[in-house]
């Protein structure tokens, strides 16, 4: 499909669009997405060259470390990041999950005071998923979103306040390879951000609440910046006052948790606060250092969030975000109710409530679900220990002990066991098998799993047979016994799964991700082309 307006045949949309997709990819919205992309792509694709740079000075043997000529930044006392927006002052549960119009309409039902809508880590980017999530965050924005299937209606509650929606886009290393402009696919975020403001951003601000997002997977300020950039100029196209768009930045990479004085700052008027982002950060952790022997992780499962590394970590953005007079938000609880196992269900609750304990000790201002069912649990933990709307006032002065050394001690209590290789090959081919069928978000041994978790695993075992690792028990980590893990494990699943899985079709991508060899920056990139359904730009037109 090829628009006109002043600038013929330049934004060029390969896919279909039906009739409900119209009134989203309006004429109007993709002149906006072009200037957007016109506007920060060239930005975009030098900061991701910038990433590639530093990651050959970590395998060179680098590590990062809090910025020198940021330093300035950092010490000054004074500068604030803004207040909480309308809709954003108490934060002490939000609930996550994909855009699909049945989770939408679940989560705006929970006991939460906000929303993630996630076109992220949860949400497979097809062409479907991306439009059909904005279509549904449309019309729940206009309370225009119930719907049935079969006898069962979904609709909204009417007998209290909704919670408060955040969008959260992809990150700057995607694409959109559906849409094109001048040519180029355009990115990813700039393309979720941009349908999402475009339509909704004056709604949402007359129903007393704002254009609020999560931003996912930064590695530097000079990111952050750019966003606050793309900010001021989608404001400013609308007539919009600067500031009234809000981003929440997930800290969810090693060489970000040393920039999160300056990504406040350079988003001060638009900084909705910073997330713990608990398995991307792990995942990264393993990702910059994958090539050095003296930085290996043990299982998974053993890489709590009370280890050193991850506990300073933590410690650290608490303070940062309260100095700067933002929130600070707790990481995720992915644990699924268990049916049928009361003892079981009992256990895994007992570890939610005890790792929101341990959040709001630290002094975050609001947590993180992804069930509906958890969220009475982890409201009753901050009611009684947060009594206020947030604990921004709490300060904690040790922040200034922490050095780069505490946020990059490898040195974790726990073991590299067969289980948890084993473990590892279950959860990246599951969770991936999925992903490929279009569903970004799995319940796996009840806990709900999402891109990150599938990093981490895959991560770990790459690096595991890179750097000749044994397990406890004796067993060498080759290259061979892993693919021989590998393909049990796929004969195992195929041989319990429909027809029609595509777990031969994600065995052979992870053959080559697991072994120490090829390693692409992330699964969702080498996996995307796999889901596109890109077709002429002759078969379907506005």
């Amino acid at each position: 499909m090829v628009l006109q307006p002043h600038r013929p045949e330049q934004i060029t949309l390969l896919a279909e669009v039906d009739d409900s997709a119209k009134k989203i990819l309006t004429p109007e919205a993709c002149q906006f997405l072009a200037i957007l992309h016109r506007s920060f792509e060239p930005t975009r694709r030098e900061l991701l060259f910038k990433r590639q740079l530093r990651q050959r000075r970590w395998d060179a043997g680098e590590t990062p470390d809090f910025l020198p000529e940021t330093k300035v930044v950092r010490d000054d006392p004074h500068w604030r990041g803004a207040p909480p927006a309308p809709g954003l002052v108490d934060r002490r549960v939000e609930i996550t999950g994909p855009t699909d119009r049945k989770m939408v309409v679940n989560a705006l039902n929970s006991d939460v005071r906000c929303y993630m809508a996630d076109f992220e880590d949860s949400s497979t980017p097809t062409w479907s998923n991306m439009i059909q999530g904005q279509i549904n965050l449309y019309d729940a924005i206009r309370r225009q979103v119930d719907f049935k299937i079969g006898e069962k209606e979904y609709k909204l509650r009417t007998d209290r306040p909704l919670p408060t929606l955040l969008a959260r886009t992809r990150g700057w290393h995607l694409t959109e390879g559906h849409f094109l402009v001048d040519g180029q696919p355009m990115s990813g975020a700039l393309f979720d951000f941009g349908l999402y403001f475009f339509h909704n951003a004056k709604e949402l601000v007359s129903r007393g609440a704002g254009p609020y997002f999560y931003l996912p997977k930064m590695e530097s300020h000079l990111e952050a910046r750019l966003w606050n950039d793309v900010f001021n100029a989608a404001q400013d196209f609308i007539g919009m006052p600067r500031g009234t768009i809000r981003g929440t930045v997930l800290i969810e990479t090693i060489t970000a948790v040393f920039e999160m004085d300056e990504i406040i700052y350079e988003l001060r008027d638009h900084i909705g606060g910073l997330n713990c982002g608990r398995w991307d950060y792990i995942f990264t952790f393993v990702k910059i250092f994958r090539n050095r022997p003296d930085m290996i992780l043990p299982d998974r499962g053993d890489v709590t969030m009370t280890v050193p590394f991850m506990e300073a970590y933590v410690k650290l953005l608490v303070s940062t975000c309260h100095r700067r007079g933002v929130h600070a938000m707790g990481g995720m609880a992915a644990v699924i109710p268990i049916k049928n196992d009361d003892e079981a269900n009992a256990k895994a609750m007992a570890s939610v409530r005890a790792d929101k304990l341990r959040e709001v000790l630290a002094g975050h201002d609001g947590t993180w679900v992804a069930h509906p069912a958890l969220a009475s649990l982890a409201r009753e933990v901050f009611d009684e220990y947060m009594p206020t709307a947030n604990q921004i006032h709490v300060r904690t002065p040790d922040v200034e002990k922490i050095t780069a050394g505490d946020l990059l001690n490898p040195q974790v209590p726990g073991k590299i066991t067969l289980d948890g290789v084993k473990k590892n090959i279950h959860i990246s081919l599951v969770y991936s098998e999925a992903w490929l069928r279009g569903i970004g978000c799995s319940p796996i041994n009840f806990l709900m799993e999402d891109a990150a978790t599938a990093e981490v695993s895959r991560s770990q075992l790459w690096q595991w047979v890179r750097h000749g690792v044994s397990t406890v028990e004796g067993i060498p980590l080759t290259k061979e016994y892993m693919l021989s893990l590998l393909d049990e494990e796929t004969k195992g699943l195929i041989s319990k799964a429909p027809a029609g899985n595509k777990f031969q079709r994600t065995a052979e991508y992870l053959a080559k991700q697991i072994t120490g060899e090829d390693y692409t920056n992330f699964l969702t990139e080498l996996f995307y082309e796999d889901v596109t359904t890109k077709k002429s730009s002759k078969s379907s037109r506005l």
